[in-house]
């Protein structure tokens, strides 16, 4: 029996959705391709007793795309669009020292995304590769994703990656899964995310704020363009773009306030009182979260890329764009700038007397910035900087497109200790349901939606409650058969 397939395409004008849906039948199997045009999308696959309920099924899905708008086209006639890749130059530092790099990883890729926690060290870059590393510089996995990493945010315990491809991946269990879809006509700059909620800042200036299980909150246009700084907490977004920093009440009912900024903001850090914009004007200032006054500026030598602080908020470290490091104390004076050795700092993070560098050549750096070594580094004095490789057997995860890439367990076989959880319709949607006892029934799960089917059953090694109401993944997914 011949395949049937069925391709269509949803594309709106003025930077609307950009879409494609494929249906494809064959015998009793049916597969539904979907995703962003140009891309390979993500697959769902069902098995069906009888071709003819195969093909009603198929039926069904086409017929509730049309009425959305969605119309047959051939696959490839039309182009997908473009993505805004950050364009930086560096030049060479004019600082008269060198700072003391400790271990150097290349990563084969300019590099943007960085995250730092007590455990490990993450890196993302342009060719859509996450490495995890220790503090010592072991290379310890590697996760291979479809699209260029923008960058890594952390959620309690939980990594995301948000990739050029419109999609936030979860890189917490083995297998990462896409946990958001951005839609189509949002050309992401920068992500945060807060309680689940996730905040994204784009190429026009837009932000859009998107909740636990993948469903549009609200969004606001500045007066502004080219949003690279966007964070996030249980109070308000704060949004930097070229005319300055403005902050929207958590719910997005209103925006609390607006400050001008020295030019425009090319990353942003915060702390629980305070944010933090660097801008294109050689200066990173320090803004009140209550009401946007602000409180310090710290002023480098050239735009500045990134910036961070000590926990304590005693010290302020910012990179700019001749590959030099800084350091000020809280009010704003220059204890020290010194050559980053690799480039300039795309993003940075502090922890414990070290100071991580991501940068224009692809490095992920360690330096250390304890005052012992910064002040033998000002007299001349650096370690040697040990050239960390990757070996040869390292992991390398990938994410599971579809149901039929996550492995299976018979129901006799469930673990004791897994959680069952299963998908149904609700509202013309599939939400995902703890089914184990234990749980709040109440609370839904953020899952894979590229997996979600009416009436599937899943096990996972292990469910978290998050402060903002419902479960999150912790371990692996296999489908109960």
């Amino acid at each position: 029996m011949a395949r049937e397939k069925t391709y269509l395409e949803l594309s709106q004008d003025g930077g609307g959705a950009h879409k494609f849906y494929e249906v494809t039948v064959d015998g009793t199997a049916v597969s539904v391709r979907y995703g962003r045009i140009g891309a390979d999308g993500q697959v769902q696959s069902s098995s069906f007793p009888t071709v003819e309920k195969a093909r009603a099924a198929a039926a069904k899905k086409i017929g509730e795309k049309v009425r959305k708008g969605y119309a047959p086209a051939v696959a490839g006639q039309r182009a997908a669009r473009a993505v805004t890749r950050r364009q930086v130059t560096s030049a060479p530092s004019t600082a008269r020292a060198v700072a003391p790099v400790l271990w150097r990883f290349r990563t084969g890729s300019s590099a943007f995304g960085i995250h730092v926690d007590e455990d490990r060290c993450w890196v993302g870059n342009q060719a859509g590769d996450v490495y995890t590393l220790s503090h010592g510089g072991e290379v310890l996995a590697r996760y291979s994703l479809p699209d260029g990493v923008k960058c890594l945010v952390a959620d309690e315990f939980w990594i995301y990656a948000g990739c050029d491809d419109g999609t936030v991946y979860d890189l917490s269990s083995k297998v990462p899964f896409g946990a958001y879809d951005i839609a189509a006509d949002v050309d992401i700059f920068w992500l945060d995310i807060h309680e689940g909620v996730l905040s994204v800042s784009d190429r026009s200036g837009g932000l859009t704020v998107i909740d636990h299980e993948d469903e549009f909150q609200w969004s606001r246009r500045s007066s502004g363009s080219n949003a690279w700084m966007v964070r996030a907490d249980e109070r308000a977004v704060y949004h930097g773009h070229s005319q300055g920093v403005t902050a929207y009440a958590a719910d997005g009912g209103a925006q609390l306030w607006h400050t001008p900024t020295g030019g425009s903001v090319l990353f942003g850090w915060q702390e629980d009182h305070t944010v933090y914009a660097g801008t294109g004007r050689h200066t990173v200032q320090r803004l009140a979260k209550a009401t946007g006054a602000v409180e310090a500026s710290y002023r480098c030598d050239a735009a500045v890329y990134a910036c961070a602080t000590s926990p304590d908020g005693r010290h302020v470290f910012a990179a700019d764009y001749a590959s030099s490091v800084y350091c000020f104390d809280a009010d704003g004076q220059r204890l020290w700038k010194l050559g980053t050795g690799g480039g300039s700092a795309l993003s940075m993070q502090y922890l414990d007397e070290r100071l991580y560098l991501v940068t224009t050549d692809g490095s992920l750096i360690c330096m250390d910035a304890s005052e012992a070594a910064i002040l033998a580094a000002q007299q001349g004095s650096v370690p040697t900087a040990v050239d960390v490789k990757s070996a040869a057997a390292l992991p390398v995860f990938t994410p599971a497109a579809s149901a039929s890439a996550v492995a299976t367990v018979s129901v006799a076989a469930a673990p004791a200790d897994g959680v069952v959880v299963e998908c149904v319709r609700q509202g013309g949607r599939v939400r995902v349901q703890v089914v184990s006892g234990g749980f709040e029934p109440s609370w839904n799960v953020q899952f894979p939606r590229g997996i979600r089917e009416p009436g599937a059953r899943y096990v996972v090694d292990g469910l978290h409650a998050a402060s903002g109401g419902f479960y999150r993944v912790r371990g692996e997914i296999r489908r109960l058969v």
